[in-house]
């Protein structure tokens, strides 16, 4: 038995405990490779013109790692609060996954909050599904928590390091998926850290302050998932010289928290930039330099 793990979008939140749950039950899995540019064109063939781009790039991860493996992991999330909600593509990304590859096997669960399928009950039913009992999927979830949160501890740790750099520092703000991707977030960071910039991550800020810091943008945000990148503006403002933001076209949440963070960002140096297609980076790269410059010279648009 080989689990097959696409390296996009929900792979970016939850790969830590998702390995380390299979870790701890002793089932293979496999990881689809980095993003390229021949994942983005399988993934824009599965697509309807409407996806956004991170969408495309995760079909296309299905397509490159679906003969690889037995079963693939697609799950269903569609609240992890009861009165919030998480975009609507993991919402539906199990049915679109299952329509749109009809012959693949899947290894699905459910997370809906308010309607109390909480993380646990989940992570059971992977176990109970692959053959295990319930005291091993405990453990195994448990262990596998244990693993996650330790994860995040040490992407705080890395934040606060890079704080007491004395180059210029920027915070990159974004979902996992798009800052850690191959070939959207890894332009952005290898032209940052080719001019000596010091980059602190949206998810670096602590899991615990970050209801309290995204109140203090708005106490009614909707979507779970972009809270994370308004409290990280909060906490780390006044400890860096400016703050970028990722976003893949046409992200409805994010096109929302981010006119938020443009109305709240006063005298803020802050850039957005919005990824449509990735088949030319020549305006990204002018977009940073003018940028840099700015800091440099101390102007604030």
């Amino acid at each position: 038995m080989k689990i097959g793990l696409p390296k996009a979008l929900l792979y970016y939140y939850y790969s830590p405990i998702w390995k380390a749950f299979f870790d701890a039950l002793k089932i293979d899995y496999i990881e689809s490779n980095d993003t390229n540019a021949k994942t983005l064109i399988l993934g824009k063939e599965k697509s309807i013109d409407e996806a956004c781009l991170a969408l495309k790039i995760y079909l296309g991860h299905i397509e490159e790692i679906k003969d690889k493996c037995d079963l693939i992991l697609v799950p269903r999330i569609y609240s992890l609060k009861k009165t919030e909600q998480v975009c609507t593509n993991f919402n539906c990304l199990y049915d679109l996954v299952r329509n749109t590859f009809p012959n693949i096997k899947i290894l699905n669960y459910n997370i809906d909050i308010k309607h109390h399928h909480n993380e646990k009950s989940a992570f059971l039913k992977i176990g109970k599904d692959l053959g295990f009992s319930l005291i091993e999927a405990s453990r195994a979830y448990n262990l596998a928590k244990e693993v996650e949160n330790n994860h995040y501890k040490n992407e705080e740790k890395k934040a606060k390091i890079a704080l007491k750099s004395k180059n210029t520092k920027i915070l990159l703000i974004g979902h996992p998926y798009i800052l850690k991707d191959n070939l959207i977030g890894k332009s952005v960071t290898d032209y940052l850290e080719k001019n000596n910039i010091t980059i602190i991550y949206s998810y670096q800020v602590p899991r615990e302050l970050i209801e309290y810091n995204c109140n203090k943008i708005s106490s009614k945000i909707h979507f779970t998932m972009n809270k994370e990148g308004l409290a990280a503006f909060n906490y780390f403002k006044n400890k860096i010289d400016g703050t970028i933001l990722l976003t893949a076209f046409p992200c409805g949440p994010d096109s929302l928290s981010n006119e938020m963070l443009l109305r709240k960002r006063k005298n803020h140096p802050l850039l957005l930039l919005t990824f449509e297609d990735l088949t030319n980076n020549t305006a990204v790269i002018t977009r940073l330099e003018s940028f840099l410059d700015m800091l440099k010279g101390g102007i604030h648009l």
